[in-house]
């Protein structure tokens, strides 16, 4: 037999490099990586844990967001959302997105640039709604008094030495009680 098949009877792709392929999957296994480890945080942080409450936009910037008070923390996130509404994109927009990433992984021939495109999108819309967080606290610890920002400097001083007194305790290096 002249050609080579696959177990499908047909043959098989030949037109990428290995080194291509090897970038692809290299690649591919980063972007994975990178969204499980945000989804892991989202659903240890702000996800369904115990049905407190689900995940949300506003709490998104970790202990700087965390040591707001719960009312700036409203703030902010409404703030958050109707820029988000009004030209950030919408939910319809990131399920196409998704649906049509996961319409390229199932494509034959397999166009790993096309799959990396869509990953490239996704990678710039959440840079762009981190940066919009970002401005929009800035925004909010400008508009505060001086006591004020020393009081939240207080407040995510005590939320940083907490999560590395849990570091600490859970790696067992440092002994935090």
């Amino acid at each position: 037999m002249a050609s080579q098949t696959n177990n499908n009877g047909n043959k098989p792709a030949t037109g990428f490099s290995p080194f291509m392929r090897g970038l692809f999957v290299v690649s591919l296994a980063l972007n994975l990586l990178v969204i499980g480890g945000f989804g892991s945080w989202g659903l240890r942080h702000g996800g369904w844990h115990g049905a407190h409450h689900p995940s949300r936009l506003d709490m998104a910037g970790g202990p700087l967001t965390r040591a707001l008070t719960d009312e700036d923390r409203r703030e902010i996130g409404e703030k958050m959302r109707s820029a988000y509404r009004n030209g950030h994109g919408t939910r319809a927009a990131q399920r196409a997105g998704f649906d049509a990433l996961v319409a390229d992984l199932r494509a034959v021939p397999f166009d790993p640039g096309a799959v990396a495109e869509r990953m490239s999108q996704q990678r710039e819309a959440f840079r762009e709604r981190l940066e919009m967080g970002q401005r929009l606290l800035l925004d909010h610890l400008a508009a505060m008094s001086d006591a004020e920002r020393a009081v939240y400097a207080d407040r995510l001083e005590a939320r940083i030495e907490d999560y590395r007194a849990y570091r600490a305790h859970r790696t067992g290096a440092g002994g935090g009680n």
